[in-house]
């Protein structure tokens, strides 16, 4: 899989690892109709990849996401039909519809990541700020480098965090924590932010971190790699009755299936698994 079309994300792929890097360093990856475009682009191109074991993503350059392009955020202030034409664009002025299943266009740019059948790395450095950290969340995992700077900053520009972030930060963060990153936009450190449930591990090199977790998962069993995350994303939505019966469900399709087999035996027989493409 080549660069998208945009440029705006780079991919390479080895190993089954897609390495996945927002391309915008100039602006500190800031998120223009450019970047939503290649988010979404570039997540959907992944999901039809049957070889696909895991995913990193990060920012190249000085910062993971700034958020919102500060253009857009200034064409906000306009209050005629260009400027109307162009926040739809992203999402900024009809909000409503939904255009991606449960989601909206700009919500997708951070649910595609979520919604991935394999499990995704985030890398943080720099800052990842409103739109951006919300892009991070959609990762299942985040490394954060300690003297990164990560903010829920939508109320500074008068705004309420709208791309998934009510959704992903659920479970990650006390409910009158996040009521108070919400309401104070203020900026956490990247130690902070590990330690309320925003950042999932410290890393000094977080892009390093996230490649080595990301190759650890691509040795395993790929139909097993898949099923998990379906699963976790049953057990986030928290009925027990069906969380039960997707472990159920879930084992029942792996028990005996080749690939599962194959895990079996490469242990005993103390080598490297040859697996399948996952089907």
């Amino acid at each position: 899989m080549s660069a998208s079309s945009n440029e705006r994300i780079l991919v390479t792929i080895d190993g089954g690892v897609a390495d996945v890097r927002l391309n915008r360093p100039d602006k500190m990856n800031a998120l223009d109709q450019a970047m939503f475009d290649a988010l979404i682009e570039t997540g959907e191109q992944l999901a039809r990849l049957p070889d696909l074991r895991a995913v990193v993503l990060s920012g190249e350059g000085r910062a993971f996401c700034a958020g919102l392009d500060m253009g857009r955020m200034a064409g906000m202030l306009s209050s005629d039909d260009a400027g109307a034409s162009q926040h739809d664009s992203i999402g900024a002025g009809r909000l409503g519809a939904r255009t991606h299943g449960i989601s909206n266009r700009p919500q997708y740019a951070c649910m595609v990541w979520r919604e991935l059948p394999v499990p995704v790395f985030a890398a943080v450095h720099g800052v990842a700020f409103g739109g951006g950290l919300q892009v991070a969340l959609g990762a299942d995992v985040r490394y954060v480098a300690p003297d990164a700077r990560l903010s829920v900053m939508e109320l500074k520009w008068g705004l309420v965090p709208d791309m998934a972030g009510m959704v992903l930060t659920r479970g990650l963060v006390r409910p009158d924590v996040l009521r108070e990153l919400v309401y104070s936009a203020r900026v956490l450190s990247g130690t902070e932010a590990c330690e309320l449930g925003l950042g999932t591990y410290l890393a000094d090199d977080p892009r390093a971190a996230a490649l080595a977790a990301a190759r650890e998962v691509a040795h395993k069993n790929p139909d097993a790699i898949r099923a998990a995350k379906r699963l976790m994303a049953v057990v986030e939505r928290g009925d027990n009755a069906a969380i039960l019966q997707a472990e159920s469900d879930e084992q029942d399709r792996l028990v005996g299936s080749p690939n599962q087999r194959e895990a079996v035996l490469a242990n005993l027989e103390k080598r490297a698994p040859r697996f399948t493409p996952a089907g």
